[in-house]
């Protein structure tokens, strides 16, 4: 099964930079898309339907133009499921759940710390309340985790890691709540496979930082210890243009 993850920054906005070939090269089972941006008044069209796959999305009900998840999938799920526990953070259109017989798929667009790490509070709060939903999904069957985790986990995944020490992504609060979340039966899969390698999955549109290669890896697939065994492939395709991200795929059996 091939599963991938690619926060778009905009769905209007990739759709006119090639993003339906690059949905058929990826070829997926599986892809979750962040920051679609979408806004609508009734839940019934969506601008990218492929034939072949069902969709599903959530968008920000707080704020047009902001934040959003979909989901494409091959394979109808057993169930889909918005938001963490009680739908909580779906008024962000933060998170989709899809339940398939071996496992939970989990696409989500963790929220940001912001200018000031003004949410930083609030982004710590999700943390928080993720492990909490994963402990009852993981009862019943194991997780794959995907999206933008808006955190570069170590200092091999940023460019310049002294520089960024206090910034979004880069604080002590959230590297501790994504290493805490690995503690409780959890593999960031590119990691595993490539304990050396630097590679970044995005890039800052200013000072020409995609040229430079001076980015983040933020995107990410995470799974339960028990899938790990099974995973072939966690790869970044930094070749692939259109966002300030770039997608992630995972490759697994199940």
């Amino acid at each position: 099964m091939k599963i991938a993850s690619f926060n778009v920054n905009g769905i209007r906005a990739i759709l006119q930079k090639g993003f339906a070939d690059t949905f058929e090269k990826i070829s997926p089972d599986i892809l979750f898309l962040e920051e679609s941006k979408w806004s609508e008044d009734s839940h019934d069209t969506f601008p990218f339907m492929p034939d072949g796959y069902h969709c599903y999305w959530t968008v920000s009900k707080v704020r047009k133009g902001y934040s959003g998840v979909v989901a494409y999938a091959k394979e109808e799920p057993l169930s889909v499921h918005y938001g963490l526990l009680d739908g909580k953070y779906d008024d962000e259109g933060r998170v989709i759940t899809l339940e398939y017989p071996s496992c939970y798929v989990v696409g989500a667009y963790v929220p940001n710390s912001g200018d000031g790490l003004k949410r930083l509070s609030f982004r710590l709060e999700f943390e928080k309340d993720l492990l909490d939903y994963f402990a009852i999904l993981s009862q019943k069957k194991p997780i794959i985790y995907t999206g933008d985790l808006n955190v570069a986990h170590e200092e091999i995944d940023l460019k310049n890691p002294k520089a960024n020490t206090m910034n979004p992504g880069f604080t002590k609060e959230e590297r501790s709540a994504f290493t805490h979340l690995l503690s409780q039966g959890y593999k960031d899969t590119f990691r595993e496979l490539y304990p050396d390698q630097v590679t970044y999955s995005w890039w800052s549109y200013r000072f020409h930082a995609r040229e430079k290669n001076a980015g983040w890896r933020i995107d990410y697939f995470v799974v339960s210890d028990s899938l790990m065994g099974k995973v072939k492939d966690s790869k970044i395709l930094t070749d692939v243009m259109g966002s300030d991200h770039c997608p992630v795929v995972l490759d697994i059996d199940l």
